[in-house]
């Protein structure tokens, strides 16, 4: 015992540093207000599945006047090609803005609380960082140019704007292909490989034991 009064807030750990010690109250409750902060997120979740039900209607309207057209005048079913890829690019639309909203939930709010038994994401859909939600973001972008695109080449019937189209549509995808292929290797340190197992290798013999040779030791000792 040396006497002298033991300071709970500067008590070294096993690396030789100060353990980190609870804050003030006050910052206590900063702390809870950041952390029910993220909830903040809900906000532009609602408003993405908005934007994407909008989308879907908006994509359904387009079919359902397109069909009636078609039973109304099937000899103009080539003129009408281009509604169809509208259709489709507003439905691919709704979905990238599903996507964004469930990633956005899913990384706020979920991944803090208590998921429970049976994921309510299919396995294809589940984010882990920010770096995964920018993954499903871009590749539906990338359709979405690609209909749009096709799209712009049905109706239009200027060879040289299409052409210049095509060519910037192109940088643009190759471009997100490149984000998606080498973005997330380029950011964050590398992970260091996990060791491996040992071989598995013969069972060891199992120990002689020694109490024969003790037995026999102690035969010439015995009485006649």
């Amino acid at each position: 015992m040396s006497g002298e009064p033991e300071d709970s807030r500067s008590q070294p750990t096993a690396a030789g540093e100060p353990e980190t010690y609870r804050g003030s109250a006050a910052q206590r409750r900063f702390e809870q207000v950041l952390t029910w902060s993220r909830l903040l997120v809900l906000i532009p979740v609602v408003f993405l599945l908005l934007d994407a039900a909008g989308s879907f209607i908006y994509g359904s309207d387009i079919l359902l006047r397109s069909a009636a057209g078609l039973i109304g005048e099937p000899k103009h079913v080539g003129g009408r090609l281009g509604q169809f890829l509208i259709v489709m690019d507003s439905f691919l639309v709704g979905a990238t803005l599903m996507i964004a909203a469930f990633g956005l939930y899913e990384l706020f709010v979920l991944r803090n609380g208590h998921a429970g038994k049976r994921y309510w994401l299919p396995s294809w859909l589940r984010m882990n960082d920010l770096e995964d939600l920018k993954a499903r973001v871009v590749s539906m972008l990338i359709l979405v140019a690609a209909i749009t695109f096709v799209d712009i080449a049905v109706e239009s019937h200027d060879e040289q704007g299409i052409l210049f189209i095509g060519l910037g549509i192109s940088a643009v995808i190759l471009a997100l292909t490149a984000f998606l292929r080498y973005g997330r290797h380029g950011t964050g340190a590398p992970v260091a490989p996990a060791p491996a197992a040992p071989a598995p290798g013969p069972a060891p013999a199992p120990a002689q034991s020694d109490q024969p040779a003790a037995a026999d030791q102690q035969q010439p000792g015995a009485a006649p």
